[in-house]
Formats: C-alpha cells, structure tokens, sequence
C-alpha cells in the first residue's frame, strides 16, 4: 500500500509540475506579445516625433532642402521589408478564381514575418518540455495545446475589436490587427483540435474492450469531456464559415453566425474550464470583449441622441454611386481619413458597414433665439452600389421621390485619421474610382493648412483616375470650395495660392467625349488614358520640396502599381508611402 501511495504522490507531483510549467509558458506567450508592441511603440513614437520636429521646421521654411535627402538605413527597410509584397509586386490585388470566388490578397512581407514569428512561438511553446518517452506525453500535450489555445484568446479579441487602444497607441490599422486574428483564429482552432486528438486517441487505446465507443460513452455520460468537446466544435465551425470567399459572398449571414458561434464557444469553454487556470485567460478574454462592446454602446449612444436624432438622406448619382448625407445629433470635428460604421434600421438593423468621411459641413439651425441655435454636422459619404446593404438602399433610393431617401440612421465612429500629412513639403494624393472618398478632407486640409501656415506642404497633386467624366459629377461641387477663395474663410488665400501649390490630374480611363470632359477648374486637367505612376513619381521627385508623402486609395491593381513604384523609387529622396484599403 505504501508503495501506490509513493506511485500517486509521484504522479500527483509530476501533474503540478506541469501544470505550473503549461502556466508560465502562457504567460511567457503574453510577455512576448507585449514585448512586441513595446518595440513597435517606440518606433512608432519615434517616427511621430520625428514628423513633428519636421513640421515645425519646415513652417517657416520654403524650400526644406534638408528633408529631401533620404536617410539610406530607412530606406532600405522601406524597400526591403515595409513596402516589400511577399511575391513579386502582388499585395492587394486578389486572386479570383471566378467573378463569384474571391480568395482574398497575399499579406505584406512585414505581416507575413510577424506571423512567421506568431506560429513559430506557439509550436516551439507547444512542443518545449513534454516527456516523450514517458506515457505521460499525451496528457501534457493536452493540458499544453488547450492552455495555449486559451491564452490565444486574449489577442484574438482584443484584435478584433473597433475599439482596439494598440491601433491608436501603435499606428497600426485595424486592417492589420484583424489579418492577426484571423490567423490567431486558425492557431486557437488547431490546438483546441490538437487538446481534444490527445484525449481521444490515448483513451480510445487505453480502454481496449470499448475502444472508440469507449470514447463516445465518456462524451455521453461526462460534462467535463462533453462541453470540451462543443466548445472545440464550435471553434472548428467558426473556422470553416470564415474563409474569404464565404465572408465577401455572404458577408451579414457570415457576420451574425460568427458572433452567435463565437458565444457558445466561449460559454462551453468557461463550463467545462469551471475552476481551472486556464479560466483566468478566458476571463480576460471575455473582460475585453465585454469593454470593447460598451464602449461601441456608448460611441452609439453619444454620437446619435442629443436633441434629435441621426438623419441620413440618401441620393442616387450616376455610375451606381450612393451620395449619402448624415446629419448628425451632435457636432462632430471631422478629422481627414476618418470613417464610420453606419446603421440603417430601415435596411438592416442589425448590420453596419464602414465608409470614408467624404465632406462635412457644419450649420446653424433653429430659431433667432440663440439659446435655441443647434449647432449640427453634416456628414457625407460616398458609396458604390453592390450586393446586400449597398443594393438594397439603393434600390429603396430609386423608389423614392425625385430618388432622394430620408430615413434615420445610427453611425458609429468615428475610426481612423492615424496618417497626417502635414510634415511633407510635396504631398501626392492617388485614387482610384471611389477611393476619391479618402483624398477629399485631406486635400481640404493642406490647402487650409498652406493658406493658414499650419503645414509643410507647398506643392500638392492630386492624381485621379475614373473611367468616365460622369464620375466628376460626385465631388464638383467639394473640390470647387476646396480651390475657390471665395467659398473658403481663410484669411489671405487667393486664387493665386492655391494654383500655385494644387494641382488636379484626372485621368479619363474609359472612352469619353472630350468636349464633355473639359476641366471644371483652372488647377485641374483631364486627360484620357491611365496614369503612368513611373512617370509621375519621377516627375515629383525631380520638383520635390522636402519630404514627400504619398497617399493611394483604389483597386487592388492600382495600390500594387503605386506600392511597386514608391518602394523602386526608395533611396535619393525621402519618400512615405500611406495605403487605405479599398473595399
């Protein structure tokens, strides 16, 4: 007897050694995570500081000769590795196997190292200081992939959130931090897979006699191994419904599924984990979502209920495009490349989609009182038509009067406005279509901000390709209280400055009749055919003031062509390249 009770203490003290192990490897998990977005802070504090003693410098001076130079280490990590697509020149344009088939762009070389660093790091703490040789094996790999997998969920919330503080303390755009739970997903799926593989196999051959029903009976007749088991399941189906394909395609049913899968897993998970460690990591995990969700609550709550409520007024323009103009409850500062995420209870309630800021204006309304005045901004947004959302409030539009819709609205916002331009002498503003949307308060920005001495920027083009003169019909009426004097309240600025730093390039893709597509303004000419991005890069760089900033908005094509050229063009000069994804 003495002798089982030295075996069991063995064992026992066996267990909590590696248990206690299985714990400090996740939280080394966690530390190195963190240590990753302190190195990422300090490079990204450091270039802000950097841009900020540069904007104050060049104030004052005209010519910035001493921003033009490129420093050579910074440009061979632009090249090399920040601007760098993982094959060839292929970054956002997607692979279609048909016109119904999406499969979704290749990640960046950056993203695809970070990745390469993530899986890496999870193998090696998976598979680190487990007793091959014992029979014991199993188990630890068990216990290890399923504290991994739980401790995985903290960053895979926390990335998926609108409200995600890194985005805003590091830089780094949502796009990126969601690339990152996608894959964190399909890590937490594989060893949720890998736990549940290391129970059944060594218990299917432990009890010869049942076998495989052996198993089956322990899911029946245990609640330990059966909510396990759903919460795998249910990790598994949130991994088969989430390929890019299914999710471009059916993008509302992939939206209200993932949500309503994702909580039973989680729910299973904190049954069958009741009063184990590996609930602490849960616990954290469902404290962010529970924040992140509050906080869009109330983002909701302040933004759309003051003393009326969101009033969005839809129009139909030529080309399928959607002019949308939210009036909203509460005065909102519009900042340049902000966007929304916009509610439509009339179209669908329980979805949102998210829209540059196009143009805003702010106006008084009420009565002579002044007590009485409100204060309101008009927010405008501009939408091409697809599938789902975009179709069907289209479609409601067109049945209206005149194809005019009022109807009340929810935005939830706003995001974004991470990337300033107000450091660079030369600034290059590329869109593409509708990516138009992006460039227009950017563009109101600098030209206020030169007129005003705010900013660097002394020379200013924006280059546009459409492929019909049609398209200049959605942003005339903008861009003419951007370059004329007297629909602006800047003090000094005259038709003269303006011309002499803005220049509008709009290249007419499409065949078109020239005679419609004459220019609408003095700082701008249309031209039929594509941009020639090499040649107009060299161009701007031969006449370049100070450093230079160049921001692209379009297809997937065409932010490849400009990425491609900006990352060739890397060396003599100092050259930034900002990209917004185009959806």
């Amino acid at each position: 007897m003495a002798l089982y009770n030295r075996a069991d203490d063995g064992h026992n003290a066996q267990d909590l050694y590696y248990d206690q192990v299985n714990t400090e490897l996740a939280a080394y998990a966690l530390l190195a995570l963190g240590c990753s977005a302190a190195v990422l802070l300090v490079w990204s504090a450091s270039s802000r500081f950097s841009c900020y003693l540069r904007q104050i410098a060049c104030l004052s001076n005209k010519r910035q000769q001493y921003f033009r130079p490129a420093r050579r280490w910074l440009a061979a990590i632009r090249k090399h590795i920040l601007y760098a697509s993982l094959f060839h020149n292929r970054r956002h344009r997607e692979f279609r196997l048909s016109a119904a088939a999406n499969m979704g762009a290749l990640p960046s070389r950056t993203h695809s190292m970070l990745l390469i660093g993530i899986l890496a790091m999870n193998v090696t703490l998976c598979t680190v200081n487990v007793p091959y040789s014992s029979d014991r094996a199993a188990k630890v790999i068990r216990n290890r992939t399923g504290i991994m997998a739980t401790m995985n969920l903290i960053p895979l919330v926390l990335f998926a959130g609108r409200n995600n503080p890194l985005i805003y303390i590091l830089r780094v755009p949502y796009d990126t931090f969601n690339l990152f739970h996608r894959w964190l997903a399909r890590i937490v799926v594989l060893q949720a897979l890998a736990h549940v593989f290391a129970w059944c196999i060594p218990k299917a051959q432990e009890g010869k006699p049942f076998g495989w029903n052996g198993v089956r009976m322990s899911f029946e007749d245990n609640a330990f191994t059966r909510t396990g088991l759903v919460a795998a399941c249910a990790f598994a189906l949130l991994l088969v419904h989430s390929p890019f394909p299914i999710r471009h395609a059916f993008y509302e049913t992939f939206l209200h599924l993932h949500i309503a899968t994702a909580a039973t897993a989680f729910i299973f998970l904190w049954i069958h984990l009741d009063g184990r460690r590996a609930q602490g990591f849960l616990l954290g995990a469902i404290i962010l979502w529970a924040v992140e969700r509050s906080a869009r609550i109330l983002n909701i709550l302040y933004r759309n209920c003051g003393r009326s409520l969101t009033t969005a007024v839809v129009e139909t323009l030529p080309d399928d495009i959607l002019r949308i103009a939210l009036y909203m409850s509460r005065p909102w500062p519009v900042k340049p490349g902000q966007h929304v995420y916009l509610y439509i209870p009339a179209v669908g309630i329980w979805t949102s989609h998210p829209f540059s800021v196009c143009w805003s204006d702010d106006e008084e309304a009420g009565g002579e009182d002044n007590d009485n005045h409100l204060h309101k901004t008009a927010i405008y947004l501009l939408v091409r038509r697809r599938s789902g959302f975009t179709h069907t409030l289209a479609r409601r539009a067109a049945r209206s009067i005149n194809g005019v819709l009022s109807v009340h609205a929810v935005v939830e916002g706003p995001y974004g406005a991470m990337d300033s331009l107000d450091s660079f002498g030369t600034v290059l503003l590329l869109a593409g279509g509708v990516g138009i949307t992006h460039h227009l308060l950017f563009l109101s920005h600098l030209v206020r901000g030169h007129a005003m001495g705010t900013v660097a920027a002394r020379r200013i083009q924006l280059v546009w390709a459409i492929r019909s003169p049609s398209y200049l019909e959605w942003i005339e009426e903008w861009l003419g209280s951007i370059t004329l004097p007297d629909k602006r309240e800047v003090q000094g600025s005259t038709s003269s400055t303006v011309a002499s730093v803005l220049q509008i390039s709009v290249y007419v893709t499409g065949s078109c009749d020239m005679d419609v597509a004459q220019p609408r303004l003095s700082t701008m000419q249309v031209v039929t055919g594509r941009p020639d991005f090499d040649q107009l890069l060299a161009r701007e760089v031969e006449n370049q003031i100070g450093a230079m900033g160049v921001l692209c908005c379009g297809s997937g094509g065409f932010s490849d062509d400009v990425r491609r050229v900006c990352r060739e063009a890397q060396g003599p000069t100092e050259i930034v390249l900002f990209e917004q994804s185009f959806t």
